[in-house]
């Protein structure tokens, strides 16, 4: 480990190995380190059910109507991938003129603009054109766009746009979905990018205390683990490494619930996205329920795992997601968690010391996307290119093996 490193992350929480990964591809030396003996810390998959029981303090043991204990994989932290039956939705006419507008509009093509001003014309009047009803913004705004407030509706719309046609193309390309989710768990995604890290060069240790991070000159140069110290020049790392660099900005409550059928109005579908948004329950943040179930491989036959999260806004946190467990009923058995939410104090460009923020309660990725993205170009200079990065990968794989 003696050794010198372009960079050290600690951490190997989605965040991190994505990161990781990235500068491997291009090019640096990576040394990639964690204090737990297993991958994804925050956003890992637990398995067997007996070790979700025992994370949770649980004293029983999973009942044997739960099946076997190995075939479960449950997410801590779930999140879709962009890739709901919405047709009722769909067939109401003033909605379905909305997203044939949608769905023509080409920001290159003043013809499509339909006297809408993609750089002036603010959401909120958009919808007043398509006399659409408040039911209706707010599933277009928090399910569709996924914006998590309202502040969306007063600026100008051609992000807005941009992102219901996302969600349209998705949906068009995947068929009944616009979502993607891996088998066996999101704890294979940190996994596939951490290997990815290697082919690349990086080194990877796994159950490896981190004793110090080694500043001088208020610079980081390495970081000190069992008496070895290996050098770098840059850091990444979640906030639980560096408490003294990062501050609270909130909470999350998430709780995990097994169930033994699917959720109700959903045509029984065996994975769906719920969105409650804010306004519908008077809150000022949405709250998310994730489902996926057996046929995912993340469940035993026939089960079905639900989570639900929210930004905590409350003293009462689990009183304010009744709303989605009264959706979820019966429920065969709840894990509830409450998160602190960190975000780094610095940007990181003078210690070059570069933490990421904890998991929001969102279920779907933009966040996490954007974190990646700004960690990137703070350490780098440069916006990602996922083009270059594809084109650095031909290179070693060549194009076929993609």
């Amino acid at each position: 480990m003696d050794e010198e490193y372009d960079v050290i992350v600690l951490g190997t929480g989605l965040t991190e190995c994505i990161l990781s990964g990235i500068m491997s591809v291009n090019g640096k030396k990576v040394l990639h380190m964690d204090r737990n003996p297993y991958y994804g810390g925050e956003s890992s998959s637990i398995t067997p059910l007996e070790e979700l029981y025992k994370r949770f303090n649980l004293q029983d043991s999973p009942p044997e109507s739960m099946g076997r204990g190995r075939d479960w994989n449950v997410d801590l932290i779930p999140k879709f991938l962009m890739a709901n039956d919405l047709m009722g939705m769909f067939e109401k006419r003033r909605f379905r003129k909305f997203l044939v507008f949608v769905a023509n509009f080409d920001e290159n093509d003043p013809k499509t603009f339909e006297g809408v001003d993609p750089k002036a014309t603010t959401m909120r009047d958009v919808y007043k054109k398509f006399d659409l009803g408040q039911d209706v913004i707010d599933f277009t705004g928090h399910a569709l766009a996924l914006y998590r407030t309202d502040d969306y509706l007063d600026v100008p719309c051609l992000e807005t746009i941009n992102r219901i046609k996302l969600y349209s193309e998705s949906l068009a390309r995947y068929g009944k979905s616009p979502y993607l989710y891996p088998l066996y768990g999101l704890g294979e995604l940190p996994q596939g990018f951490a290997r990815l890290s290697a082919i690349y060069g990086g080194t990877y240790m796994l159950n490896k205390p981190v004793d110090e991070i080694v500043m001088e000159g208020g610079k980081v140069v390495g970081v000190k683990s069992e008496g070895e110290v290996a050098r770098c020049k840059q850091l990444i790392c979640d906030p639980s490494y560096i408490s003294d660099r990062v501050r609270k900005v909130g909470q999350v409550i998430r709780v995990i619930c097994i169930l033994s059928h699917p959720i109700k109005n959903t045509n029984d579908a065996n994975s769906c996205q719920i969105i409650i948004p804010q306004n519908q329950v008077n809150r000022n943040s949405d709250i998310y329920v994730c489902m996926i179930s057996y046929a995912h491989n993340v469940a035993a036959q026939g089960k079905y795992i639900a989570i639900v999260s929210t930004t905590v806004e409350t003293s009462e946190p689990e009183t304010e997601i009744e709303p989605a467990l009264e959706l979820l009923e019966p429920i065969d058995q709840k894990f509830v968690a409450i998160s602190d939410l960190y975000e780094p104090t610095d940007d990181g460009t003078e210690s070059q010391v570069f933490a990421s923020r904890s998991y929001d309660a969102t279920t779907h990725f933009e966040t996490t996307c954007n974190d990646i993205k700004d960690i990137y170009k703070r350490m780098t200079g440069t916006d990602f290119d996922f083009e270059n990065m594809k084109r650095k990968q031909n290179d070693v794989f060549g194009e076929d093996e993609q």
